[in-house]
């Protein structure tokens, strides 16, 4: 069995796996607190992916392999970056989980989190870049921060275009503004790809609009957590 474990800027995520079959996902506040359930399931291998240094190491099982995701681990992919030190742990582990399930295919993953990622992989299973936007809380935030009287908003589903009120303004032009941006930047992908372009959606503001963007469309809500596997199982197998 492996464990993959993806702490983010305000959760830890662990993926258990029997090859490349998810088991199960646990949700934690920090690595520290998902200990107890990593030692109940004893992986034999787990690899570590965080935004920051990864605490809580020296408490993971002494019996398991444990690997962190850093530049100079091989991936299942090439990378055709200018350099993948700045190329976050996220980012790789989606276009890497894309890979592994859409083989021979160009494949756009598009991570609605924190930030917008834009990660694309070809058929060739190379990584080419991609792009990063800011996000539907940062953009909400930063209207209400930046101003001097506008509130702060909360995202919902199936907004209207037309806003009758303050809230549903922002909420429009955030919502609206971010589907019309996805739905352009596919297009644009497109147009750099020799062949079909598979749209996978995923990250926790992905319910927002899988119905407001241009079929077909994907949704994989653990592919960072499947992309880790894969390169978990990538340097086991080495």
């Amino acid at each position: 069995m492996n464990a993959v474990v993806d702490i983010g800027n305000s959760r830890t995520k662990i993926g258990l796996f029997k090859n490349q079959n998810l088991l199960q996902v646990a949700d934690f506040a920090r690595l520290s607190a998902g200990t107890d359930f990593l030692h109940s399931h004893a992986p034999s291998n787990i690899l570590i992916a965080s935004v920051g240094d990864p605490a809580g190491i020296e408490m993971l099982p002494k019996d398991s392999r444990v690997l962190v995701l850093n530049p100079d681990l091989p991936f299942p992919l090439a990378i055709a970056y200018e350099t993948n030190r700045t190329l976050g742990a996220d980012r790789i582990a989606a276009a890497c989980g894309a890979a592994a399930r859409f083989p021979g295919e160009n494949c756009l993953v598009i991570d609605l989190g924190t930030c917008i990622n834009y990660e694309l992989v070809t058929s060739d299973r190379v990584y080419r870049g991609g792009a990063i936007s800011p996000g539907v809380r940062m953009r909400f935030r930063s209207m209400h921060e930046q101003t001097a009287r506008l509130p702060l908003a909360e995202p919902v589903v199936d907004v209207p275009i037309i806003g009758q009120s303050t809230i549903s303004c922002l909420q429009s032009g955030v919502l609206n503004g971010v589907a019309g941006e996805v739905n352009g930047m596919i297009a644009r992908f497109e147009m750099q790809c020799n062949g079909p372009l598979r749209v996978i959606l995923c990250g926790g503001d992905a319910q927002l609009f899988e119905n407001q963007l241009k079929p077909p469309i994907f949704v994989a809500p653990n592919l960072v957590l499947e992309g880790l596997n894969s390169i978990l199982e990538h340097n086991v197998a080495a």
